[in-house]
């Protein structure tokens, strides 16, 4: 599935199992809200605090998905293709970047 197709797939989910998309303040908040759950696994899973047995179910990619599902949604509401837009930010960091990474020392 390309970009332009989950845009079009959260759509087409929207206008036959939700009522209307929440406004975009609502969406930010909730984007906010998926990304610290994303954080929260992160931050237990693959940095220094300790798991609760609660959270060792967690699944990573469930919480990365509602993640990607508000984006599209703000997408969609907000007229911006996500697609093009991608296009453009990979191609000004590849261009901005190329050497970038390669001469920092933190890296090596």
């Amino acid at each position: 599935m390309n970009i332009d197709n989950a845009q079009q797939a959260v759509d087409n989910w929207i206008k036959e199992h939700g009522v209307r998309y929440f406004n975009e303040l609502t969406n930010m908040a909730q984007l906010t809200e998926e990304v610290g759950e994303v954080a929260r696994i992160i931050a237990r899973r693959y940095g220094e605090q300790s798991e609760k047995e609660s959270d060792k179910n967690k699944d990573l990619g469930e919480e990365l998905a509602d993640v990607l599902f508000v984006v599209l949604c703000l997408a969609n509401q907000t007229g911006v293709n996500l697609e093009d837009a991608f296009n453009k930010k990979l191609d000004l960091k590849t261009k901005r970047d190329h050497d970038r990474h390669h001469n920092n020392d933190k890296l090596k």
